[in-house]
């Protein structure tokens, strides 16, 4: 049954539509992954459908009873508040019931209070609020806050987690979530994953995390062009199908194009005869003119590349010994040599001390023992996840370029509008302040002005952040691309996979460890170590850890829980090499059949006339992704013996 139902919706700012006569609607039990462009309206529509803005035309109908919860992007509480006064917030009504019925239940009775008694009687036990007290201490032990702390001492991050426990304690039918990972670290990225995979209602959720999507949602809503679009599945399998979809689209774009193009020649030639038929050709025109000045072609993509500067020396950084201690530890004995061209991830939880590493590689700090020694023609160029060097009341031409209408990247003048229009802020926009920026668009600013300057290192503090996910994989291919050097602090698990080259990972009491290879690549080696460190505490045989190969990489993303071999060394019998011989022909058949079905789906008649069997090919797309991923486990397996 529906929980909301959203019908011919309209929403408009100036001239663009945000939506633009859409429909949506939410099933129960559904966790809906809301993606879409930076400003193309996603955090406006999860607004209008917690009833917090209203649309400009359309209708919005709820469930009766629903209750709903809704945790801001950037949360605002009172910083003298205690964490248990402001998540007990969330059970308000709650509170007030529950007052009104003492204060009936001692006052004189008549059948009015009566009745009202048995009314908020009612409402109490439907919405769980004798308890109110243990709920909240329960929510606030299960997300790991100290109820007396002030809201004012909390990091970024342990603030979401309040205005997260705020909205579980009210017991919602519908959780509306606006981009939920920013400001947590990796570890509480995971624990949510789990609450909300977990969690009885329903889920809307606006983020750019793409391992989030896969591991949360069970359905991608796409706010494209004003259109709602629903794919089911995960964000992988929105990929697949979206990828199909545009293909499809850009066809039938063409065959309109083509044929409105004959029209056009065929009107100017002019009308031989006022005969039916060309009558009808005429009204035909009329109407694809129309259908074309109506479409809305999709956005064009972000144009990035960076100034790389003059070359660097071929060591950037060199650390031995290094150790730095503020009120605590901080940096203990580690070391470390940074080469030119490496890209360095660093893993930590927050307060870990991220950002003192960074400065002791980058001499900004020394350190209290040890040697750090910078490389030769360093020029380092800083992103800052807090957006401090923003200057709000600057026109955006002067915050890229001030006092010049011309800007050099990599040897090549460029005027500043044309250099924004690059990074999808239109000539219009040029002048506006930056104060009328939304979150993703200042971080594109930012990254505008990182690139205009020269830098052989850049210094990235979580620049995924309000990013939208084609700018993130345009970013991620910058990155691959460039020649220098990065340092890259993040908490976006793809996009650590698909850019550094080494992780520099927290291990605690502030000891800091390198590893080779990307986010997967850790989790790998870190599962050997540990599980090395407990076969040595339980006195068994102490097995190799070595540091995993990329081809590792491709198994682990599958199922990193998948037992090895027991024995590296043992040979293969002959029933083992026959079944390796075979495997690499039944992988093939099977990629056969996953590119046949994949064009069977571009087709977009099939989803108007044959939806079962789209419903058919997508469960098969499935079975063989999971025959495909076990064949090469066993194959690696077999390998590995």
């Amino acid at each position: 049954m529906a929980l909301i139902v959203l019908t011919n919706a309209k929403l408009a700012f100036g001239h663009v539509d945000l939506l633009a006569n859409t429909s949506f609607s939410l099933e129960s039990g559904e966790r809906i992954g809301l993606i879409g462009r930076n400003g193309t309206g996603k955090s406006s529509l999860l607004k209008i459908l917690n009833g917090l803005e209203k649309l400009d035309d359309g209708t919005l109908q709820y469930q009766q009873g629903l209750r709903m919860a809704y945790v801001a992007q950037e949360p605002i509480f009172d910083s003298q508040e205690t964490v248990f006064n402001a998540v007990a917030k969330g059970v308000t009504e709650v509170k007030s019931l529950r007052e009104e019925y003492e204060e009936l239940s001692v006052a004189e009775w008549d059948d009015d209070s009566h009745h009202r008694l048995d009314e908020i009687q009612s409402k109490l036990e439907s919405m769980s609020g004798w308890n109110w007290e243990q709920r909240v201490h329960e929510t606030l032990d299960r997300l790991h806050l100290n109820p007396e702390i002030a809201i004012g001492d909390l990091s970024g991050g342990n603030r979401k987690r309040v205005a997260l426990a705020q909205a579980l304690v009210a017991v919602p039918d519908v959780l509306f979530l606006d981009e939920p990972t920013n400001h947590l670290d990796l570890d509480s990225i995971t624990w949510l994953e789990e609450l909300l995979k977990t969690f009885k209602g329903s889920i809307v959720l606006i983020t750019h995390d793409r391992t989030f999507l896969d591991a949360v949602s069970t359905q991608i809503v796409e706010l494209d062009r004003g259109i709602l679009r629903s794919y089911p599945g995960n964000f992988s399998a929105y990929e697949v199908l979206k990828e199909q979809e545009i293909a499809s689209e850009g066809l039938a774009n063409a065959r309109a194009d083509k044929l409105l193009a004959q029209e056009e020649v065929w009107i100017r030639k002019g009308v031989e005869a006022r005969r039916t038929r060309s009558v009808g050709r005429i009204a035909r025109l009329e109407k694809l003119r129309v259908i074309r000045a109506e479409r809305r072609d999709a956005m064009g993509q972000i144009k990035l590349a960076v100034s790389s500067g003059d070359r660097s020396g071929k060591i950037v950084a060199d650390l031995e010994n290094v150790c730095k201690s503020y009120d605590r530890p901080i940096v203990k004995d580690f070391t470390a040599t940074i080469l030119r061209g490496d890209k360095v991830g660093l893993l930590g939880p927050n307060g870990a001390g991220k950002t003192t590493l960074l400065k002791l590689i980058l001499g900004t700090i020394q350190p209290d023992s040890g040697t750090a020694t910078m490389g030769s023609r360093i020029d380092v160029a800083y992103f800052d996840q807090m957006r401090e060097g923003l200057d709000l009341n600057a026109t955006l031409e002067d915050y890229i370029s001030p006092g010049s209408e011309w800007i050099e990247i990599n040897g090549n003048r460029k005027h500043v509008k044309s250099y924004l229009n690059d990074f999808l802020f239109s000539p219009e926009r040029a002048g506006s302040p930056v104060s009328t920026l939304s979150g993703g668009e200042r971080n594109r600013l930012l990254l505008a002005r990182l690139f205009a300057r020269p830098a052989n290192v850049l210094v990235l503090d979580e620049p995924t952040n309000d990013l939208d996910i084609d700018t993130l994989e345009l970013l991620e291919q910058l990155l691959q691309d460039y020649k220098g050097t990065v340092f890259l602090v993040s908490h976006d698990r793809a996009f650590l996979d698909n850019v550094v080259t080494s992780i520099i990972a927290y291990e605690g009491d502030g000891f800091w460890r390198e590893y080779e290879g990307g986010y997967e690549d850790w989790k790998i080696q870190k599962k050997r170590t540990e599980e090395y460190k407990a076969a040595q505490s339980n006195g068994t045989p102490q097995v190799q850890v070595a540091d995993q190969s990329k081809s590792d990489k491709v198994s682990a993303s599958k199922d990193v829980s998948t037992p090895k071999s027991k024995s590296n060394v043992q040979k293969l019998n002959s029933k083992e090499r026959q079944e390796l011989e075979e495997i690499p022909a039944k992988i093939d058949a099977l990629e056969k059949e996953q590119a046949e079905i994949g064009v069977s789906l571009g087709d977009a008649d099939l989803y108007k006339n044959k939806p079962d069997q789209v419903i058919q090919f997508q469960g098969r797309l499935k079975v063989i992704e999971d025959q495909l991923s076990k064949l090469m486990l066993r194959w690696e397996e077999l390998l590995d013996r």
